[in-house]
């Protein structure tokens, strides 16, 4: 009977402890969309016809709140403080980190401006040319090539001829 009990109150104490998981993701997706909504007067000001940005909230174990593909905001540890982080080659790198939504607000602001100008640039700079490809090697004819291994297959033929005939004789 103590071990009916004990089992009982062990399920009892998980099913506690994932309700609890639960409401923490729900906290951390509520305070992501609360972001969300406060970057709303900034992206709207992005023009039109640019398409660096991407944001979104992807649900998961960490919920996520993307600002583009290599940037995101992420909740700490603590599920209060909003870390604004992005990916590099050389690994992750953390550009903000606040407990207050408008720290971050302005911290996404500078990233969002930053990119606008390397965009800026990438499209005023001259294009970059190609060096000429280097003139091909001059091939002679083939014709000669030719001429040459008919020839030696005539001469190595007639030999193989001939020393077969002296052969049989």
């Amino acid at each position: 009977m103590r071990l009916k009990d004990a089992l009982r109150q062990a399920r009892i104490e998980a099913a506690d402890r994932t309700g609890v998981v639960v409401d923490l993701r729900d906290a951390e997706l509520a305070r992501l969309e609360i972001l969300n909504e406060a970057l709303d007067p900034l992206f709207a000001e992005v023009p039109a016809g640019v398409e660096l940005f991407d944001r979104g909230i992807s649900p998961g174990d960490t919920p996520r709140l993307w600002i583009d593909v290599v940037a995101h905001v992420v909740m700490g540890r603590d599920k209060r403080i909003y870390r604004f982080v992005q990916d590099t080659a050389y690994g992750r790198i953390v550009l903000a980190e606040s407990h207050e939504a408008a720290k971050i607000v302005d911290a996404v602001t500078g990233y969002v401006a930053r990119r606008l100008v390397e965009r800026e640039r990438a499209l005023s700079a001259p294009p970059v040319q190609a060096a000429p490809p280097p003139p091909a090697p001059q091939r002679r004819s083939g014709l000669w090539t030719f001429v040459l291994g008919f020839v030696a297959g005539a001469l190595a033929l007639f030999a193989l001829a001939l020393f077969a005939a002296l052969r049989i004789s």
